[in-house]
């Protein structure tokens, strides 16, 4: 079984206190280079405000209307919903309320209030970055194993929808990718992230496809490959969390998922090999896990911050 190369017992697929430590800091790090812009925004919106007298007078800084409807606690979404005479009347309760009697400090007093608003711009943007700083890990695993065995590769561009190949400055790709594509001993394979599976009718993190990047990027191919379930090599679930406090919870849903996958191939007479990769494995669920190979329920599985595990679990799915 492929999942001896790295796991001994279950004790193996827990997390470590000193990867979960590891792991917040990462998140945290992550949260203040998201925030670095908006705290930027907030210096350069207090040196114009600083410009006039009396808040009332911010009215007339056309070039900071923006930045005073931010401060006044309108969302980008909310702005949407509202008439031009609407926005100004929030940025006049703005000043009334708030501004003016902060006295000589309303510069300062409309940055507060402005970055309070940036603060749940942060909040939404952060709310799944562990999921992100996870895909980008195992994404950066796999093409790592593919350099090291001089196979080469393409890569699938989120925004444009290109394929590109690869070349020595594949510098934080992982960044920005879909999709890899490479070709083994027994043909041409594409690893799609985050696609709604037509036959499972729900979103699957990891997919290994049984084609050639080619094929993905004509959108009738697309439509074929992706809809017809003998395409489908492997499945996975990919948990990037490092919360213990979260961890059952997502091999709860983990788990269902690919509970999902299992019955709706089975019903195609299709068996596709399915695996988990998780930050925080907690005891019990690393019982569970480890039960569900021995078994051969599930094919393979790793903690994702185990490097060994992770590059091992990559280099048996890039042989599939």
């Amino acid at each position: 079984m492929p999942y001896h190369n790295h796991l001994n017992s279950y004790k193996s697929l827990i997390t470590p206190y000193e990867e979960t430590r590891a792991g917040f800091i990462e998140i945290a790090l992550e949260k203040n280079r998201k925030a670095s812009p908006f705290v930027e925004e907030a210096r350069a919106l207090r040196i114009i405000a600083s410009e006039v007298d009396e808040p009332a007078d911010l009215l007339k800084l056309n070039k900071i209307y923006g930045s005073l409807l931010t401060a006044a606690g309108l969302s980008d979404k909310a702005l949407t919903h509202l008439t031009k005479k609407d926005q100004i009347k929030a940025v006049e309760n703005l000043i009334d309320n708030f501004l003016k009697p902060a006295g000589e400090k309303f510069a300062d007093e409309l940055v507060y209030r402005f970055l309070l608003t940036r603060g749940d711009t942060l909040g939404g943007m952060m709310r799944n970055i562990a999921g992100i700083i996870g895909e980008r890990k195992f994404a950066r695993s796999v093409i790592a194993m593919l350099s090291i065995q001089k196979i080469n590769y393409f890569w699938l561009h989120k925004d444009s929808k290109t394929w590109i190949a690869n070349s020595p400055d594949d510098v934080d790709i992982e960044n920005s990718l879909k999709g890899i594509s490479w070709k083994n001993k027994l043909g041409y394979r594409v690893l799609l992230f985050n696609i709604t599976v037509p036959i499972v009718r729900k979103n699957v993190d990891l997919c290994l496809l049984n084609c050639c990047h080619k094929d993905i990027g004509n959108r009738d191919s697309n439509k074929k490959f992706i809809t017809l379930p003998e395409y489908y090599v492997a499945l996975g679930e990919l948990k990037g969390g490092i919360d213990p406090a979260g961890a059952d919870e997502h091999w709860k849903t983990a788990n269902t998922a690919l509970d999902r996958i299992r019955n709706a191939f089975s019903k195609s007479k299709v068996k596709p090999k399915t695996f988990f990769v998780g930050a925080a494995i907690e005891r019990s669920m690393a019982k569970e896990i480890f039960e569900q190979l021995k078994k051969g329920y599930m094919s393979n599985a790793a903690n994702l911050t185990d490097d060994d595990q992770l590059l091992s679990l990559c280099d048996w799915l890039i042989s599939l």
